[in-house]
């Protein structure tokens, strides 16, 4: 798929590129899942990549592919993250990729990162915030320590990726029910919790959402895509404890997940998880300044997501689309030298 995806004709204009696939997947100490592809425009004369072990930018050229051991490619820094982050210390394929480029004298690094989900919407909805919001947010703060620390010299960045952040559940189900009646269904042998019914108080007694470990059936899915589910941003909170550290542009796309994987259903939702903005595009205040200091009078920054009307998968991908102003970054250019072919 890679090298026909590289030799196709729509993507003859992209002279280099770089791809990194972690497929070690009998490594479960390292495996993550991972896939970045790069691919650079013919109209970019001078991209320099950053060689982490031996700590200096080489000219990027041709087209290459990585797979399997990424351990030992020194373009990149790969890691999963330590045993006891993962829920029960149980491993699953949840780390990030790191990659750092310099394009017309601006350096960056580019942060590939999948963060970890909710195992039980009966979990998530016990506490505000949920204790899943509380691992995602230490493996965040991980990866952001990581790629700030003395090791080399900071840059602007970008993490994107599946952040899998979700909205305050107990403080949706709450809103969405605030005048219904809860039903609580036990397992017989456990008395373990299994189902939650709500249902209106009167009118029949209409069930509006059942709650099961891996259901969440909410009886209007369209209080998810009405004006693309904006209404529901206030209950998005998990990015907020890092707004010292983080900035994202606004959000105006629906929930970028969990779309069904019917071919014939685009827009609609699973009845798995409550829809939420797990796929994210996040930068540091210093990458901020230099996508609006490259924004002239034209809308030429776009935060979005593809393929609003057909199916994606259970995720629609989002993107940022950005103009990088000739010498934007000159101050980070002089500090690391990137106009120096190494």
């Amino acid at each position: 798929f890679s090298r026909e995806l590289l030799s196709s004709d729509a993507m003859k204009d992209y002279n280099r590129a770089r791809v990194y696939l972690d497929e070690n997947y009998k490594s479960q100490e390292h495996f993550t899942a991972l896939g970045s592809f790069y691919f650079l425009h013919e109209s970019l004369k001078n991209i320099y990549q950053f060689d982490f072990k031996a700590k200096k930018y080489k000219k990027v050229t041709g087209k290459e592919i990585y797979s399997d051991t990424l351990e030992s490619t020194p373009m990149l820094e790969k890691e999963k993250f330590p045993q006891d982050y993962f829920p029960e210390c149980k491993w699953s394929r949840k780390g990030f990729i790191r990659t750092r480029w310099c394009i017309t004298d601006c350096a960056f690094d580019l942060v590939n990162i999948h963060l970890f989900h909710d195992a039980s919407n009966l979990i998530a909805w016990e506490t505000s915030p949920s204790v899943y919001s509380g691992i995602r947010h230490k493996a965040l703060g991980y990866v952001l320590d990581r790629i700030i620390d003395q090791r080399f010299e900071k840059v602007s960045y970008f993490v994107f990726g599946d952040f899998n952040f979700r909205l305050d559940a107990k403080a949706v189900v709450e809103t969405l029910c605030a005048k219904a009646t809860m039903q609580t269904i036990r397992a017989a042998d456990t008395n373990e919790v299994v189902k939650l019914i709500f249902r209106e108080s009167d009118n029949d007694r209409k069930v509006m959402l059942q709650l099961e470990k891996k259901l969440f059936d909410y009886f209007n899915q369209d209080v998810f895509r009405d004006n693309n589910g904006t209404a529901l941003l206030e209950f998005d909170r998990e990015l907020s404890v890092f707004k010292d550290r983080l900035y994202e542009l606004d959000i105006s796309f629906p929930p970028s997940y969990p779309y069904s994987e019917d071919s014939s259903q685009g827009k609609q939702y699973m009845n798995t998880r409550c829809p939420a903005w797990c796929d994210r595009i996040l930068m540091s205040h210093s990458a901020k300044e230099l996508i609006l200091k490259s924004e002239n009078d034209e809308k030429i920054v776009i935060y979005d997501h593809i393929g609003p009307n057909v199916c994606m998968g259970d995720h629609k991908p989002v993107f940022l689309s950005f103009r990088i102003a000739a010498g934007a970054g000159k101050p980070i250019a002089n500090v690391h030298k990137c106009c120096v072919v190494q």
